[in-house]
């Protein structure tokens, strides 16, 4: 059982109880929400939520890249980042009117700690004249998958907005993130001493 008293943020710490894994509940392809609403399971809400749980696995796929590369700082961003992409998730499978004061969430600070990291790595790497493909090293590799990751949850978030209410700052929180995995795959490759790929459109068999 988890602690259900508040952390220091204030939010309220989760009220679960993990002890057996399969309830046979979701077999007949309905799930149910935080409020207890059931859905089908590919209801664009759900949809949304999954992709952003999707999003955090392959985010501390990354940190273990990371880690074992030596590269431990921004492994460390990472891990915070897992922990808000779960309180982005928590916000997402719950309807707007059975959130919770003291429900985790994310913030603007959230996405001004992300800008700040943003413009911290940005600034040790050299300014890019072409695209850059994924490779080099594999924490680069797992950056720019996390990325298109990101963007494909950002999009359900997107599509969740068209039909329900949705915070804005979860979708804000999601573009300034992929804007963030970018410059980490980037930054992972600096730190690395790896040499970048750049887009070169001649590389193509068609190419001159």
């Amino acid at each position: 059982m988890v602690d259900s008293s508040d952390d220091e943020h204030g939010y309220a710490s989760p009220k679960v109880a993990i002890n057996r894994v399969y309830t046979r509940k979701g077999d007949t392809g309905r799930t149910a929400l935080v409020g207890g609403q059931k859905l089908p399971k590919d209801h664009v809400r759900i949809a949304a939520y999954g992709a952003v749980d999707e999003l955090g696995a392959f985010v501390g796929a990354a940190r273990q890249t990371l880690v074992e590369a030596g590269v431990t700082t921004l492994a460390d961003t990472l891990l915070r980042v897992q922990h808000e992409l779960f309180n982005l998730g928590s916000i997402l499978a719950t309807l707007p009117e059975d959130v919770g004061a003291k429900q985790p969430r994310v913030t603007q600070a959230d996405i001004t700690a992300l800008e700040e990291n943003i413009d911290h790595c940005n600034d040790a790497l050299q300014p890019l004249r072409s695209f850059v493909l994924a490779g080099g090293h594999r924490a680069n590799t797992d950056l720019h998958v996390a990325r298109t990751v990101c963007r494909r949850a950002e999009r359900a978030c997107v599509a969740l907005a068209a039909e329900a209410d949705v915070d804005g700052t979860c979708i804000a929180y999601l573009n300034r993130l992929s804007d963030a995995l970018f410059v980490w795959s980037r930054y992972a490759s600096h730190q690395l001493g790896v040499a970048e790929t750049l887009w070169d459109p001649n590389v193509a068999a068609s190419g001159s």
